[in-house]
């Protein structure tokens, strides 16, 4: 039977090879083997190949301006044109108009129905659930998990092994938080993943931090945080079983092009990388991640 690990990063375009690109100044594996080992850019050719696909999807959805977070992961997590629905790009948290869609008619949602075990394997500390509920405003991936009756990670599951921080290395929680958890490197935080692959059908990792380094404009930063996932994304694609396929994707383009703070314009990857790859091989924007995903999941 078929698995899903669908990994969300947040913030990333393929953009023009410039000073201005972290990922065009150094070498990242991972990365540019998502790429079909070439430069991670919009020099890039597109691959359709059975097991692995890459591909420049649309996050603009014929909607003027500036993608954002809240419609973007809206339309990645429902398959819906969230920017469309409202009239604008909106962000980081969702629109009330468009919270309907993550409460009702989300990839979750969907999973569940027919029957599918999913788990967003993020956790979160303490201190985000009391502010959370103090103001009762959800990202679209905790609103979207909560929706569907999964239960948030917490500090429990991440001493556990079960679960993985904002970082994946445990570092923050350790040195920003006080939370006594081991530091863990990424390939580590990969196994750990892979290893709940064994109990779910689908599984969902959040990375914002990529989002985070582009709207700093703070090259150091960047190539901190991509070399971390870099490593991560590396494992994954090594030493996922046969039966899992990777399926990875942005919501909009930031940190490919460090010149200016604010989100771009540009394409973001999809990439799928196992037997049932070519699911998403007439993908054109980030509304087609989710029915892919359910369509393996029928398998």
């Amino acid at each position: 039977m078929s698995s899903v690990i669908f990994l969300f990063i947040d913030g990333v375009g393929l953009g023009k090879a410039t000073d201005a690109n972290p990922f065009t100044q150094s070498t990242y594996c991972g990365f540019s083997a998502m790429a079909g080992d070439q430069e991670f850019s919009d020099k890039a050719s597109e691959l359709t190949d059975t097991n692995h696909l890459f591909k420049f999807v649309d996050a603009r959805l014929g909607v003027d301006g500036l993608p954002q977070s809240g419609t973007g992961q809206t339309a990645l997590f429902t398959g819906k044109n969230a920017s469309k629905e409202i009239g604008k790009h909106f962000g980081p948290f969702p629109h009330s108009g468009i919270k309907p869609f993550l409460k009702e008619d989300s990839l979750f949602i969907k999973a569940r129905e027919m029957e599918k075990k999913c788990n967003f394997i993020n956790a979160y500390p303490d201190i985000f659930f009391q502010k959370a509920r103090k103001r009762n405003r959800w990202s679209c991936t905790t609103l979207m998990t909560k929706s569907a009756d999964i239960s948030l990670n917490t500090t429990k599951e991440v001493k556990r092994g079960q679960a993985l921080t904002a970082e994946l290395t445990q570092q923050a929680w350790r040195e920003h938080l006080d939370i006594d958890v081991p530091e863990i490197s990424p390939e580590e935080a990969a196994d750990r993943l892979l290893e709940q692959t064994e109990s779910y059908d689908m599984l969902l990792h959040e990375y914002y931090l990529t989002d985070k380094a582009g709207h700093s404009q703070d090259f150091d930063k960047a190539a901190h945080y991509l070399k971390t996932y870099d490593r991560f994304l590396w494992h994954l694609i090594n030493y996922k079983n046969s039966d899992t396929t990777l399926v990875l994707c942005s919501d909009h383009g930031n940190v490919e092009d460090l010149s200016t703070k604010t989100h771009t314009f540009n394409k973001v990857p999809l990439f799928a990388y196992g037997s049932e790859a070519s699911q998403f091989k007439d993908a054109k924007s980030i509304m087609d991640v989710t029915p892919g995903i359910l369509e393996i999941l029928e398998e």
